[in-house]
């Protein structure tokens, strides 16, 4: 699905990322871990088309877009949803989600289109589809945005990068200051998701334990550099790891 090689990303002097290289498979959760500083955001924002990197080349089912334009990446099934829960404060809920309607992914040449909606009771390709999914939304579709939780809101944000009907979702710290009852709730449905849709998801969380649980792959980074790529199980089993990257 989505190769990542030798990807260099710099700020100025910093080096945010350093050579990064990695494989995503359809259908699975990867999830990229690290510390504060370790170049997770920098890695979504360079994959997505957000920044450029010095060097490197990322390639979606083998094309390459590294330098591709973000609207491009979109039509081509790309949805990053960055940390921040960034809704547009003054629209409602639904006409949020409607936006995300918009940039409903073009069916790939050689795939029929019933496919990208995965065939699934959870897949989701209208508004009830969304309602569905994340019912406190359904609940709340006449309410402007501003007035949401901070687990409303990020669950409104994933519900409009899913109705733009991706074959890649990243997500950026998802988890992030949310209780833990609501990262519960949120992370089993990505993981019902991806099982159910076929849906690859880049899962990039602070939160390692969390994401480890429902992660079938993790990419551990530090200082800009990977420093592991194992199952989920393994980085969970490996203590010496944990305890120096992972902080548990």
């Amino acid at each position: 699905m989505l190769q990542v090689q030798d990807l260099v990303t710099r700020y100025g002097p910093v080096t945010a990322l350093d050579k990064v290289g990695f494989e995503l498979e359809t259908g699975r959760i990867t999830a990229v871990l690290g510390a504060n500083g370790a170049g997770k955001t920098s890695l979504l924002r360079t994959i997505s088309g957000l920044v450029r990197p010095d060097s490197g080349r990322v390639l979606l089912e083998g094309s390459d877009i590294t330098s591709a334009p973000v609207e491009q990446m979109v039509r081509r099934g790309m949805a990053h949803v960055p940390e921040g829960r960034g809704v547009i404060a003054e629209l409602t809920v639904a006409e949020n989600l409607r936006l995300g309607m918009l940039g409903a992914a073009k069916t790939a040449p050689g795939t029929d289109s019933s496919d990208l909606a995965g065939g699934s009771d959870l897949a989701v390709t209208t508004l009830a589809d969304a309602y569905n999914l994340f019912p406190v939304l359904g609940e709340r579709h006449t309410a402007q945005a501003h007035v949401l939780s901070g687990g409303e809101r990020q669950m409104l944000v994933i519900a409009r990068a899913l109705l733009s009907r991706p074959r890649l979702l990243l997500l950026d710290e998802p988890s992030l200051g949310l209780a833990p009852r609501i990262v519960a709730q949120i992370f089993g449905l990505l993981r019902r998701l991806v099982d159910s849709t076929g849906l690859t998801v880049l899962l990039v969380e602070q939160n390692a334990r969390s994401a480890l649980s429902i992660a079938d792959t993790g990419v551990v980074l530090n200082l800009g550099r990977v420093v592991a790529t194992d199952s989920a199980a393994a980085l969970l089993d490996d203590s010496a790891l944990r305890h120096s990257y992972l902080g548990f």
